[in-house]
Parts: C-alpha cells; sequence; structure tokens
C-alpha cells in the first residue's frame, strides 16, 4: 500500500513482524495483518522499536495520534488522506473483533466525534504483554477460546451505554444488570453478580 508520504520509506523492522506475527495468530485475515495494521497495533500497545513486549502499555489513541506515533517512533509518516485507510482496514475492524474498545473513557461519546479514542481490550494486553515468553502458547489458546465471549461482552457494553436508568437520588445504574427496588430506594440488585462483584460468602446474615 503506497500510504507513506514524502521521502520517508515503510521500513520493515523486527518489532513489525512480531506485530503482525500476533495479528496472524490471533485469527485475522491477510488486510487486517499487514503492515498498517501492524503498526495500529504497536501504537495502541505504545510499543517502540526497543521496548519490550513484556512492556506494552493501553494509551488512549485517535487516529491522528497513532499516524503521530508511527512516524515519531518508526519514523514512517502516512500521509492525511490515509486516515481513513487506517480507521477502516484496521481500528474499525479491530474495534469489531474486540482488539481495541472504543471511547473507553466516554462510551456515550457520539460517533463522530473528533474526540473519539480507541484501546487495546485488557485479555489482549495481556497476551500481548507474553510474546515471546514461554506462556505464550498457552495464552494465545485461552485468548482465542475465550474471544467471542469478549465480544459479546464488549457489544453487550455498548448497549448498555446507550440505555443509562437513573434513580431518584441521581445515581445510574445499567438495565440488565441492575435493578432498582421501588420498596427500598437505597437497595439496588445486581444479576449476575457473582461475575462483576465476584463470589458471595458462603454465609448470609439476616
Amino acid at each position: 500500500m503506497s500510504s507513506a508520504s514524502g521521502k520517508t520509506k515503510p521500513r520493515t523492522t523486527r518489532k513489525l513482524k512480531d506485530a503482525m506475527t500476533i495479528l496472524h495468530a490471533m485469527g485475522f485475515g491477510p488486510r487486517q495483518s499487514n503492515e498498517v495494521a501492524g503498526y495500529v497495533l504497536l501504537a495502541m500497545l505504545d510499543l517502540g522499536p526497543n521496548t519490550d513486549w513484556k512492556d506494552a502499555a493501553d494509551p488512549l489513541r485517535g487516529i491522528t495520534p497513532i499516524i503521530d506515533f508511527v512516524a515519531a517512533k518508526y519514523r514512517l509518516r502516512y500521509a492525511p488522506n490515509t486516515r481513513e485507510t487506517i480507521r477502516d482496514e484496521a481500528v474499525k475492524y479491530f474495534v469489531e473483533e474486540g482488539l481495541l474498545v472504543k471511547n473507553p473513557d466516554n462510551p456515550a461519546r457520539p460517533t463522530n466525534s473528533g474526540k473519539t479514542v480507541y484501546q487495546i481490550e485488557k485479555t489482549a494486553l495481556r497476551l500481548c504483554r507474553m510474546f515471546k515468553t514461554a506462556q505464550w502458547d498457552a495464552a494465545l489458546t485461552r485468548y482465542l477460546a475465550a474471544r467471542d465471549e469478549i465480544k459479546r461482552d464488549l457489544q453487550r457494553a455498548r448497549e448498555l451505554a446507550r440505555i443509562p436508568v437513573r434513580l431518584p437520588d441521581g445515581g445510574q445504574i445499567s438495565w440488565e444488570t441492575e435493578v432498582w427496588i421501588a420498596e427500598d430506594p437505597g437497595h439496588v440488585v445486581h444479576f449476575n453478580g457473582e461475575r462483576f462483584l465476584g463470589p458471595y460468602p458462603d454465609t448470609v446474615l439476616f
């Protein structure tokens, strides 16, 4: 893809090859595991050429900051008109597949907002930190087995963010996970509470 501008040539570094290898191992096809996608993954993990995989981070970044990161760390400057390519062929697809989370800081942010940001999904972050370690193969197997559940959870979270329910005291709950009891305004029942709050104690006091 002729997406670089000026005299700067794309540089296939070892770290880029590693990122493409990870994307391929995660099950992404050729278009979502190419060089552009690889650089997007590196930017979303805040990984420069000399940063170890175990030090991968999870910054909030929009499309322009992704482009700026690649330019600063890998000396590859994408032309402004490639923003849509990066968004549609990499970022958007990564969001759909649960690799990236859109607007985790504000899920209610409008779709066309100029403040839109993305963040690596937490399970994927933990997996990437294990790349090139003895735990990688086992971690990858677990991640792939959990991928569909991760996607369902993220989709559910997006849907819940669009239908907030407010309590009389001004508090807010998420529909389908919590219910306000009219007879006891200060009490909220959590459905599937063990999943969100941890195991309940064996003994219940009345």
